[in-house]
């Protein structure tokens, strides 16, 4: 009793399963089988389309509601929807495609494909909720945005989650750690360049002023570009990559056939969640409230502090908020080197390393707070980026490691719980964080780096197990 598989890159992971199977269990140990370094690119390749969609959402969406007239004091409302939208999906979505499979396309592949697809029409929507002539200010103006913006996330979560899972389903548990790293060397480079669009296309020529209340050309025409890159980049993964049957999957994750698995309920799974399941989502609260803060606040934090602008409309607002985009880009660019760095950290040294990169997170950005140098700014988006990759790289590899094949999907969905739960608690607390700190948005910023360095004290908590 043996399973073979075809590592020939061209297979891109297929199986060649010879192994026996009896009473749904294969006899004997079971193993993922190691993949060509090629199919592990290929399963996160479509993450750069994905996480340029994300970037471009979250790095222009202080923007895009400022400039069509939101209040700034009421900027929380309109970034609760995304990550309420992700709370709701991800689960979702991993609990049906754990009891999925559609021949030729798979278990995780057939979200993904609708999610691109609903992903890329709103995102030529998003953009242009300034362009339909409802009014700067108006109630309708705004709704619009909010009701784009909530159906960009739900897809974009959609499209998001299968290759997460995808990594845990097909990966095995030492080439894991590479895997997600370079997730995130993927998902960063796609933020990079959603980041500096704006930027670079102005510098081109493409205009970044418009009449009050229209997002200007430099911001639209950077989410067409990205819409289109997401679903060439998703296409790759598609027709590259080939899941493992269900028997295959049964076999590598030794688990039951899925007409014998006991049917249990995602609060139960809760219930039966693994430790680092509940400790890693301490860490992740305080870390992805910081981030909550910068992408509400960033554009506005350093539009106050390097140009002395409180203006939406003014010319320089847009500039501050072009050199936020490539201050996110400095953040992304520095995540993709920080997430090669991370590949080589042993598996013994990844907690110390998960704690340090977050450290220097929190000192970026608390030096956001006192620097009035737009290049100095460089530097501290620089460490902000080193805390983004480690977020990206290790809670993934330590749960995923803590989890048997079983379910795996649905963990992952009920996991983007810490990822979510934070931002809206986040957003909701933003009413009155905000005032209370004289309506600044540096100081907000100052706070999340507080929040940093509070979750790199909480890595203390994670106590890793493998169940593999």
């Amino acid at each position: 009793m043996r399973a073979t598989v075809n590592t020939d890159e061209k297979s891109i992971g297929r199986v060649k399963s010879s192994a026996t199977v009896k009473d749904g269990k294969k006899i004997g140990s079971h193993q993922l089988p190691a993949l060509p370094i090629s199919t592990i690119w290929m399963i996160s390749f479509g993450f750069l389309g994905v996480q340029m969609a994300f970037s471009l959402q979250s790095s222009n969406m202080g923007r895009i509601f400022q400039t069509i007239g939101a209040d700034p004091t009421k900027l929380g409302f309109f970034f609760i929807l995304p990550p309420l939208a992700g709370l709701v999906v991800q689960p979702l979505v991993g609990y049906f495609s754990d009891r999925t499979w559609i021949p030729k396309l798979g278990r995780r592949i057939p979200y993904l494909l609708v999610g691109a697809a609903v992903a890329v029409i709103v995102m030529c929507l998003l953009p242009n909720a300034g362009s339909f002539g409802f009014g700067f200010g108006s109630m309708t103006a705004l709704t619009f945005g909010a009701v784009t913006i909530l159906f960009m996330d739900l897809s974009s979560n959609v499209a998001m989650q299968p290759f997460k899972m995808m990594v845990g389903d097909m990966v095995n548990e030492e080439q894991k750690g590479f895997a997600y790293a370079v997730q995130s060397f993927l998902s960063n480079s796609g933020a990079v360049l959603a980041c500096i669009f704006p930027f670079v296309l102005t510098a081109l020529g493409v205009s970044n002023s418009a009449p009050k209340g229209v997002v200007p050309q430099s911001v639209v025409v950077s989410f067409y570009s990205g819409a289109v890159i997401l679903i060439v980049c998703s296409l790759f993964t598609v027709f590259k990559v080939k899941e493992y049957s269900p028997d295959e999957y049964a076999v590598y994750h030794g688990i039951q056939n899925q007409a014998q698995k006991e049917k249990m309920g995602m609060f139960q799974l809760l219930l039966n969640a693994p430790k680092e399941f509940w400790t890693i989502t301490v860490v992740q609260f305080f870390c992805w409230m910081g981030f909550q803060y910068l992408w509400t606040y960033g554009a506005g934090a350093v539009a106050k502090n390097a140009w002395n602008a409180v203006d939406p409309s003014s010319t320089a607002y847009q500039e501050a908020a072009n050199w936020f985009g490539v201050l996110s880009g400095v953040y992304s660019l520095a995540a993709v080197f920080w997430s090669l760095v991370l590949t080589k950290v042993p598996k013994n040294k990844q907690k110390p390393a998960y704690a340090f990169s977050l450290v220097l997170g929190g000192v970026g950005f608390g030096s956001v707070f006192f620097i009035h140098n737009p290049g100095t700014l460089l530097v501290s988006f620089i460490l902000i980026g080193i805390a983004w990759a480690a977020m990206m790289a290790f809670p993934f590899t330590i749960l995923t490691n803590a989890l048997s094949g079983e379910n795996m999907g649905t963990y992952l969905g009920l996991f983007n719980g810490s990822i979510c739960l934070p931002q809206i608690v986040a957003s909701c607390l933003s009413f009155v964080i905000f005032p209370a700190l004289g309506s600044s948005m540096p100081a907000m910023i100052l706070l999340s780096g507080v929040l940093l360095v509070i979750g790199a004290a909480s890595v203390s908590l994670i106590k890793k197990t493998q169940t593999k």
